[in-house]
């Protein structure tokens, strides 16, 4: 097996049993976030449904800085806007990311802007 193809689905392995334990509600959504190189995305996911209620990106902030302290001014972004649509708690999916960095500033944002992970 070639070492990407092999790297990929160990990638997809990690995503997949992390989320076998993980399953957002419409009072408890999932909180899933996903880091590309250049910005960090969190959405609030109602897995019943399967739909979206709430989006949020460090594209929206419009500043410019680190970005791991960019994502924690996301992570009280998603907070403010999940406050809008009654929601004041949530379960927290890392996806197949280890849990530091950009991830870890995300739910650490989303905590202290006051949504219960």
């Amino acid at each position: 097996m070639k070492k990407l193809n092999k790297k990929n689905l160990n990638r997809g392995l990690r995503k997949n049993r992390s989320r076998a334990r993980i399953f957002g509600t419409a009072k408890k959504p999932r909180l899933a976030v996903f880091r590309s190189n250049q910005y960090t995305y969190a959405q609030l996911i109602d897995d019943a449904k399967g739909n979206t209620v709430a989006a949020a990106s460090t594209r929206e902030l419009g500043k410019k800085g680190k970005k791991v302290e960019l994502a924690k001014a996301l992570g009280a972004l998603i907070a403010e806007k999940a406050k809008k649509a009654g929601i004041k708690t949530a379960v927290f999916s890392r996806s197949f990311y280890k849990y530091h960095g950009r991830v870890r500033a995300v739910a650490e944002g989303a905590r202290e802007g006051g949504l219960n992970i």
